[in-house]
């Protein structure tokens, strides 16, 4: 079904829609406010027409350094350099074609067996571990922030994390038995060397959320046909 904004029509379906509706309320406020010529055509003509009109009306206020004080000691584990720690692990992977409760109690076993054993753990992982790290007794390596997947490395940097995990690491791939070895702590970095970043990334995220209700107010006072926008009923500053 064709959709309209203020009776122009939109071809896109689903999700295109939406989208092709956003763009088309944006063309006619970029028109309305005298950004854009309401005959031109061209798409990159209108596209530099709205990015102009958002940049007019869809002001964000420059976070300033209290601000961004705040969200640097709220963060502060983003703000550091160099976290490393040497792990080892076996994998149990999990694929459509395995049993998961086996997996795991497999796995489980495994874990009960090296917390009463731990000197065992590149004897099991050589015998076990579905992960070609097994031909090295499981070892990881040293390994920094970023290089594994997040739930894999919210394991390995635990602030007690520290020997052979009491507990599975559970991971797309499968189910974990994961041994820290050693832990080296990073370097806070300083605020003064952050502070333009975090005002950046504030400014993202309070642009996003003004645009958004920017986009809302547009379609509360549009007519939407065959299109749902969220829409708000605050009124548009001319």
């Amino acid at each position: 079904m064709t959709a309209y904004v203020n009776g122009v029509p939109i071809a896109d379906d689903g999700d295109d829609a939406k989208f092709a509706a956003i763009h088309e309320l944006l063309r006619q406020r970029a028109a309305e406010t005298g950004f854009l010529d309401p005959s031109a055509i061209d798409d990159a003509i209108v596209d530099v027409a709205i990015e102009k009109l958002l940049a007019h009306e869809v002001q964000v206020p420059t976070p300033g350094d209290e601000e961004c004080r705040r969200y640097y000691e709220a963060h502060r584990a983003e703000f550091r350099s160099g976290d490393l720690v040497h792990a080892r692990h076996i994998l149990f992977q999990v694929t459509p074609s395995v049993n998961i409760t086996v997996i795991r109690a497999r796995a489980e076993q495994a874990l009960s067996e090296l917390l009463a054993e731990p000197e065992r753990f590149a004897e099991m992982a050589r015998e076990l571990s579905n992960c070609p790290s097994g031909e090295q007794g499981g070892n990881l390596g040293q390994t920094g922030r970023g290089d594994m997947v997040p739930e894999f490395e919210d394991a390995l940097f635990r602030i007690d994390a520290l020997g052979i995990l009491p507990h599975l690491v559970k991971t797309r791939f499968g189910f974990h038995i994961v041994s820290v070895d050693r832990s080296i702590p990073g370097v806070d970095i300083p605020f003064e060397e952050v502070r333009e970043q975090i005002g950046e990334t504030l400014c993202a995220v309070v642009e996003e959320r003004a645009l958004r209700q920017y986009i809302a107010i547009l379609a509360g006072r549009a007519e939407l046909v065959g299109v749902e926008i969220d829409s708000a009923d605050t009124p548009m500053v001319q």
